[in-house]
C-alpha cells in the first residue's frame, strides 16, 4: 500500500531560483535564505520518496486567465519548466506518475471534488523552485511529481477549509493505492507578501509565526481563517498558505515537526519553509 510519509511546505520565489541558476546562493544577500534550507537537503537524501504530490499556484505560464481551475491536477508523463518570460529556468524535466495521478483523480471525484485534469502543461517557478531549494542542482529530479495546481490569483478561491477538505481526501486516495510506494505532500507558496497596490511590500511576521506554530496543533484555527482575514493580515498574495494546509491535512491528524525556517526578507517577500512528519495515533 502507499502511504505519505512527509510534508513540506516552502516559499516559491521566482527570485529565489535566479539566485540559483545565476550562482548567487552565497551572495550576502541570499546566503540567510539559503542556509535556512541546509537541513532539507541533507534529510532528504535518506528520505527520497517514490513521488510528490506537490500543491501550487501557476502564474499565467500553463493556464491563461481565461481558463482559470480552482484545482488543476496534472496527468502528463512529463512537463517542462515554462518560459516565463526571461527563458526556461535550467532544470531538469518534471517526471509524473500518470497512474497514480489517475487514481487519484477517480477518488477525489468519488469524494466530490471536481477536478480539471491537465494533460500536458508546462510549470513554472511555483513548482520548480521548491524541487531546487529541497533537491538542489542536479541532472534529473530524483522522484516523480503530481503537480496540483490550485487557484489563487482570481477571484473566487478555494476556502482555507476546502484546501483542508482536498489534502484529508488526498491521504485517504493515497493510502487506498495497490502500489508500494512512499509519497510526501508538498505545499508551496507564501508567506505573508503584497505585490501591488498601497501596501505592496507588505510583510507580518507575526502572522505569519503563528501560522507556523497552529500547523502542529492549531489547524481548526487555520481553518476558519477566511479569504478577507488572508487579505488583511498577509497581504493580497498571502492566500497562498491555503496549499500549505492541503499538505498539513494530508498528514493526518498529528504530526511531529522536524524542521522550521522563517526569514525576512527575500526579494520583498518572507519566506517560510516547514517539515513535518506523520505521527500514528
Amino acid at each position: 500500500m502507499a502511504r505519505i510519509t512527509a510534508g513540506i511546505a516552502t516559499s516559491h520565489v521566482p527570485a529565489i531560483g535566479a539566485a540559483i541558476d545565476l550562482g548567487k546562493t552565497g551572495d550576502e544577500y541570499w546566503a540567510p535564505v539559503f542556509a535556512g534550507y541546509e537541513w532539507v537537503r541533507t534529510w532528504i537524501k535518506d528520505n527520497t520518496p517514490d513521488v510528490v504530490i506537490l500543491c501550487y499556484n501557476d502564474h499565467a505560464s500553463a493556464m491563461m486567465l481565461d481558463i482559470v481551475p480552482t484545482f488543476a491536477l496534472g496527468f502528463a508523463e512529463e512537463y517542462e519548466p515554462a518560459d516565463e518570460g526571461w527563458g526556461a529556468r535550467p532544470v531538469p524535466t518534471v517526471m509524473g506518475d500518470p497512474d497514480l495521478a489517475g487514481h487519484l483523480a477517480e477518488q477525489l471525484v468519488i469524494d466530490d471534488f471536481d477536478l480539471t485534469i491537465m494533460n500536458a502543461m508546462d510549470v513554472d517557478h511555483g513548482l520548480t523552485v521548491p524541487l531546487s531549494l529541497v533537491f538542489g542542482q542536479v541532472e534529473e529530479w530524483p522522484c516523480r511529481v503530481i503537480p496540483l495546481a490550485v487557484n489563487v490569483t482570481q477571484f473566487p478561491t478555494p476556502s482555507a477549509d476546502r484546501c483542508w477538505q482536498l489534502g484529508a481526501a488526498i491521504r485517504d486516495a493515497v493510502e487506498a493505492y495497490p502500489e508500494d510506494l512512499d509519497v510526501q505532500v508538498w505545499g508551496t507558496g507564501g508567506m505573508s507578501h503584497q505585490l501591488q497596490g498601497e501596501r505592496a511590500g507588505l510583510i507580518n511576521p507575526e502572522f505569519d509565526n503563528a501560522f507556523l506554530d497552529k500547523l502542529i496543533d492549531g489547524t481548526d484555527e487555520l481553518r476558519a481563517i477566511t479569504r478577507l482575514q488572508f487579505l488583511r493580515e498577509a497581504g493580497s498574495e498571502g492566500i497562498e498558505l491555503i496549499m500549505w494546509l492541503i499538505m498539513r491535512a494530508a498528514l493526518g491528524e498529528k504530526v511531529e515537526q522536524l524542521h522550521r525556517f522563517y526569514h525576512v526578507p527575500a526579494s520583498n517577500t518572507a519566506v517560510g519553509h516547514t517539515v513535518l512528519r506523520p505521527v500514528a495515533d
